[in-house]
C-alpha cells in the first residue's frame, strides 16, 4: 500500500529561470540524476533518472532509496552516502534488479551538495551504465582464472623471466622438477637457480628469444625427475603494446618418447634392418657428398659381393644366412675407420666408402677388406666356404661422378668373379669385356 504525500511530502519545483534552466540542464544530460537530502529520501530526479527507475515522478520523489528499490539497494549505497555526506565523493556499483530481465549493472556516483555557507544539505547521485564493462571484465576474469588453473595444472614446466633473466613467475611443474618453492624461485636469476654449467646451455637461447626470435632447445637430460628423458623448451619473446621484447616465456615438454621414435624410424630409413650398416639409400647420399669433395681428399669405394653365399642359405637355411650377413657386416665395419661407410647394397653386396691416398692405398684397403671377409666368413661347421670378389674405384683419379664410380667398382667386381672369386679388382685394370656376366 502506497504511503500518502503528508508522509512523503514532495517539494515543489524550483520556480527561478535559474532553477528551471538548471531542470532542463539536467533533463539534457543522458544519466540518472537524483538528489537526496540528510534523511536519505530523494527530493530531486531529472527526466533520465524517471525512465531509469521504470516509475513516475510522483513514485519517487520523497521516498528513500530503500523505499524506491529495496533494502539490497540500499546495502548496497548506505556507505557510499556516508562518505558523501563526510564530505568525500565516491561511487558504488551493484546490478539493477529493479529492471528484472533487463537488469543491468550500474556505477553510482555519489558527491556532497553543499549550501552557499559550506555546510552539506543533501547529496547528489549519477548512474552510469557499466554493465558491458563489467560483462567483459567478468569475461577476462573468467578466462584468466581458467588460464591460471590451466598453467598451474599443465605436467609442463612453465616460466616467465624478464630482460635480466629473473624468473617472475613458475608454475607448479617447474617447481616440483627444481624441488624449490615458489618462494624461493621468484625474484632470483636463472643462472642462480640452475646453476652455471645449465645456464650455459639455455643462455644461447633466451638471447635469441629477447632479440625476438622464437626458438627451441632439444637436450637429454640424465638427472630427470623420471630418468634420462629427451626434453624439449620453447623460448617465446613476450611483446609489449610497443613490440619490443619484455621478457620470454619457457615451456619445457618431455618429447622422449617422440624423439626416441623418430630416432627408431630414421634409423630405419638409415640403415639395414638386418645388419645395422647403412642402407643402400643412405650409401648414395655419403657416395654423392664424398665425390663432391674428392678435390680435397681422395677416396675410393669398394664393391663386395659374397662367394658361395647362396650354398649356405640352401645347405643351412636363410637363418645362418643372416648370421653370415651380420658376420660379414661387422668384419668390415672393424675394417676401416670410424669415418668411413660401410652399407649393405642388396642381398649379400655391401659398399664400402674410404678415405685413401692414392692407387697404391686403395689396392692395400681392398685386400685388407678381403681378409675380413674371409675372417668374417670362416667355414661354419659343415657348411661350404664362403670367400668375396671385390672391386673398387677411386674418386676423383677414376671418375669424378657418383654413378660412374659405383658403374666402375661394380664392373670391377664383376671382373674378379669371372677370374677365380676370391680376389679384388681395380677398375682401371679390367678388360673390354667388363659389362659381361
Amino acid at each position: 500500500m502506497q504511503s500518502s504525500t503528508l508522509d512523503h511530502p514532495v517539494p515543489p519545483a524550483l520556480p527561478s529561470e535559474a532553477g528551471a534552466g538548471i531542470d532542463r540542464l539536467a533533463d539534457a544530460i543522458d544519466l540518472p540524476i537524483g538528489r537526496w537530502d540528510a534523511r536519505h529520501r530523494l527530493v530531486y530526479c531529472n527526466g533520465p533518472y524517471v525512465v531509469w527507475a521504470q516509475r513516475p515522478r510522483e513514485a519517487l520523489l520523497g521516498r528513500s532509496l530503500a523505499e524506491i528499490f529495496g533494502d539490497t539497494a540500499w546495502a548496497a549505497a548506505s556507505n557510499a552516502f556516508a562518505a558523501a555526506f563526510s564530505g568525500r565523493s565516491t561511487s558504488y556499483e551493484r546490478r539493477l534488479t529493479h529492471l528484472g530481465a533487463s537488469a543491468r549493472w550500474a556505477r553510482i556516483q555519489v558527491f556532497p551538495d553543499r549550501n552557499d555557507a559550506g555546510r552539506i544539505e543533501g547529496v547528489y547521485t549519477v548512474a552510469f551504465d557499466i554493465h558491458d564493462d563489467v560483462l567483459r571484465n567478468e569475461a577476462a576474469n573468467a578466462a584468466r582464472r581458467r588460464l591460471q588453473r590451466f598453467t598451474e595444472n599443465i605436467p609442463c614446466p612453465l616460466t616467465y623471466v624478464d630482460r635480466h633473466f629473473v624468473l617472475r613467475f613458475v608454475n607448479k611443474a617447474y617447481t616440483d622438477v627444481t624441488g624449490q618453492t615458489r618462494e624461493q624461485l621468484i625474484g632470483r636469476s636463472i643462472a642462480e637457480v640452475r646453476g652455471p654449467a645449465r645456464w650455459s646451455e639455455h643462455q644461447p637461447y633466451y638471447e635469441r628469444a629477447l632479440g625476438g626470435e622464437q626458438c627451441q632447445y632439444t637436450r637429454l637430460v640424465k638427472d630427470y625427475v623420471d630418468g634420462p628423458r629427451w626434453l624439449r623448451t620453447t623460448y617465446e619473446p613476450d611483446l609489449d603494446d610497443d613490440g619490443l621484447v619484455a621478457g620470454v616465456y619457457t615451456l619445457t615438454m618431455d618429447v622422449h618418447d617422440l624423439t626416441v621414435a623418430q630416432e627408431r624410424l630414421l634409423r630405419r630409413v638409415e640403415r639395414d634392418e638386418l645388419t645395422d650398416v647403412f642402407s643402400r639409400r643412405t650409401m648414395m647420399d655419403h657416395i654423392d657428398a664424398a665425390v663432391a669433395g674428392a678435390s680435397q681428399q681422395s677416396v675410393g669405394l669398394f664393391f663386395v659381393d659374397l662367394d658361395g653365399f647362396k650354398a649356405v642359405n640352401d645347405a643351412q637355411g636363410h637363418a645362418q644366412g643372416d648370421r653370415l650377413l651380420i658376420g660379414v657386416a661387422r668384419a668390415l665395419q672393424q675394417a676401416v675407420r670410424a669415418d668411413d661407410a660401410v652399407g649393405r647394397f642388396g642381398g649379400d653386396e655391401f659398399l664400402v666408402l674410404a678415405k685413401v691416398r692414392d692407387a697404391a692405398g686403395g689396392h692395400v684397403l681392398a685386400q685388407h677388406l678381403l681378409e675380413a671377409v674371409r675372417e668374417g666368413c670362416a667355414p661354419l661347421a659343415g657348411g661350404p666356404q664362403v670367400t668375396a670378389s671385390i672391386g673398387y674405384a677411386l674418386a676423383p683419379a677414376d671418375a669424378k661422378q657418383p654413378m660412374r664410380l659405383l658403374q666402375l667398382a661394380d664392373d670391377a667386381m664383376y671382373a674378379a668373379k669371372r677370374q677365380g672369386k676370391n680376389r679384388v679388382m681395380h677398375g682401371t685394370d679390367i678388360g673390354p669385356d667388363i659389362g659381361a656376366g
